[in-house]
């Protein structure tokens, strides 16, 4: 079967706990840690509730596509265990393709506990896995290549290698939305691919952690790093066709190289949990840009709209958007 997409990253199930003991610290003068949740030292944290629900990146973002109408399978490695069941099972219920997982008896299926604070902001403790164990195999090459886009997610294990075989696949358009591990090594590691990648999809946060490992930015004032324009002109000089930059309240921000643009969130009905609010954001966005041929504006509107829907109920894929409601 060829898929309309494919992503690539993690699969995993997550573990939420509410509370409301937390509290949210401005850190303004750390440009990579503007908000901080503390919590007491040596206190004994009250859970209100404790929630069950399915994550990581590529999940995430495969069961978006399937649900906007989409061919879309996930290429990621579970544990052979009762994890792993559930994921397989939640795929097949969402329709994504199940012929390119992997699996391995060497680590257990990745799990994420999220901590949910007083307004519902979240920070993950996360633990790959079995997704250390993805590889691209000469047969995966194949199956790989037969799709429209590579969406590709956060990725761990040893990522250097994964990188260089997903960007010499010939045929597939590469989406990136870099993870932590990608982003903590910088520019001179990961440059080579962002010459490579059709969008690049990241969080203000990111692209100043990325922009300030590249030598012609490092010593910029602060005030170079606050102005949205700044960022989206830097990273689009590495070579995307696309760059894309989420600000959370403050919407989301594009330049195709030529033209900015900017789209305000929508106000969420309530707000539950922001978790895979990001993925949400960028692979409806994507998907946006299919579905209205090219259109940005109508793309990053379908963005918000999705980014509000999973807001408002709890885990990364419960408010998904459907294509029918559309």
């Amino acid at each position: 079967m060829k898929y309309d997409f494919i992503t690539i990253g993690g699969a995993t199930l997550d573990i939420s706990f509410y509370t409301q003991e937390g509290i949210l610290l401005d850190n303004k003068k750390d440009l990579l840690r503007q908000k901080l949740l503390a919590f007491e030292y040596g206190a004994k944290i009250k859970i209100e509730r404790t929630y069950y629900s399915f994550g990581g990146g590529a999940s995430n973002t495969a069961v978006n596509f399937s649900r906007l109408g989409f061919k879309a399978a996930a290429f990621t490695c579970l544990g052979k265990d009762e994890q792993g069941t559930k994921i397989i099972e939640n795929f097949r219920k969402q329709g994504v393709g199940l012929k390119l997982i992997q699996s391995t008896k060497e680590e257990e299926t990745g799990f994420s506990f999220i901590v949910i604070g007083p307004r519902n902001e979240h920070v993950v403790f996360s633990n790959r896995g079995a997704s250390n164990y993805l590889q691209v195999r000469d047969s995966d090459l194949i199956k790989l290549s037969k799709t429209k886009y590579l969406y590709l997610t956060s990725l761990s294990g040893e990522w250097a290698n994964l990188l260089e075989k997903i960007f010499n696949i010939e045929g597939p358009k590469v989406i990136w939305n870099p993870g932590h591990s990608q982003i903590v090594a910088g520019y001179k590691v990961i440059g080579k691919y962002l010459k490579k990648t059709h969008i690049l999809c990241v969080n203000k946060d990111e692209a100043i952690e990325l922009i300030l490992s590249i030598d012609k930015y490092k010593n910029k004032p602060k005030s170079f790093f606050q102005k949205l324009k700044n960022l989206l002109v830097a990273l689009s000089e590495c070579g995307p066709h696309l760059v894309i930059i989420t600000s959370g309240y403050n919407g989301a921000d594009c330049f195709d190289g030529t033209c900015f643009y900017h789209q305000d969130i929508i106000k969420e009905e309530r707000k539950v949990d922001t978790t895979g609010v990001g993925d949400a954001f960028h692979s409806s966005f994507v998907a946006g840009l299919e579905i209205y041929n090219g259109d940005i504006e109508d793309a990053m509107y379908l963005g918000v709209r999705a980014s509000a829907s999973v807001i408002s109920e709890r885990g990364a894929q419960n408010g998904l958007l459907k294509k029918d409601l559309l």
